[in-house]
């Protein structure tokens, strides 16, 4: 999707995939930590449906490490089924640990197993969106619904933004094949992420040696892909 973009618009993001350690643990490494953090808005479960290529250009490039890389999704707040009243379409361009969301407000829809491309077509013809992002979207297709619980904090000084993800849950989705009643859940995993602003990256640095968790990469979108349609167990 060409678009001149402000580099101010770019923040980091430090993800940290956490393995067989309790929601609660990492709750209170977050509050635990001395730059000091609270709890901010109220608790939210997240979905959002993915989109890529046919040929899976989007997850490759992001297994692949290309510095530059993008992934398309439809996000909406609280129950998976039914009417969504506030959908927005967001474009995640990443370029290396820095990204920025490009998003737009979607007409309501209602995602149910008669969820098609016709109705996908009609949602996209109410919703008034630029020339540039309908094109980006001709040649997309539904791939991953995932959804997860999230919990959020905020530094003291405002900088410094994190976000614990837990209970996540991948379904694949298809416009032949609306919601699989095949699923998969990350009984054991835990999702945390840092944000903040590029000229904070040094004190970033120094907020992360004060958690017990590894930096990885962890893309949400990736690791629902690899484990519906490519898992060998």
């Amino acid at each position: 999707m060409a678009k001149k973009v402000d580099s101010n618009v770019y923040r980091f993001e430090r993800k940290y995939l956490i393995k067989n350690v309790s929601l609660n643990e990492v709750k209170q490494a977050t509050l635990f930590n001395p730059k000091g953090f609270v709890p901010v808005f109220h608790p939210r479960t997240i979905n959002n449906i993915y989109f890529d290529t046919l040929g899976l250009r989007d997850y490759f490039d992001n297994v692949e490490g290309d510095q530059n890389r993008i992934k398309v999704r439809i996000r909406w707040y609280g129950e998976l089924y039914g009417y969504k009243k506030k959908p927005v379409l967001e474009f995640k361009v990443k370029n290396g640990l820095m990204g920025y969301k490009d998003s737009y407000r979607l007409a309501p829809f209602t995602l149910d197993r008669s969820f098609t491309r016709e109705t996908f077509l009609e949602v996209l013809k109410n919703s008034d969106l630029p020339q540039h992002v309908l094109d980006a979207l001709s040649s997309l297709h539904p791939m991953l619904l995932n959804r997860y619980d999230r919990i959020y904090y905020l530094s003291l000084d405002k900088k410094f933004r994190i976000t614990i993800d837990s209970n996540l849950t991948f379904h694949k989705i298809s416009f032949l094949q609306p919601i699989s009643l095949e699923k998969y859940l990350e009984r054991d995993s835990v999702i945390m992420e840092m944000k903040y602003s590029r000229e904070d990256d040094i004190e970033a640095r120094n907020i992360s040696t004060h958690f017990p968790f590894l930096l990885t990469k962890s893309s949400k979108y990736v690791r629902g892909v690899d484990s519906l349609y490519f898992r060998t167990d």
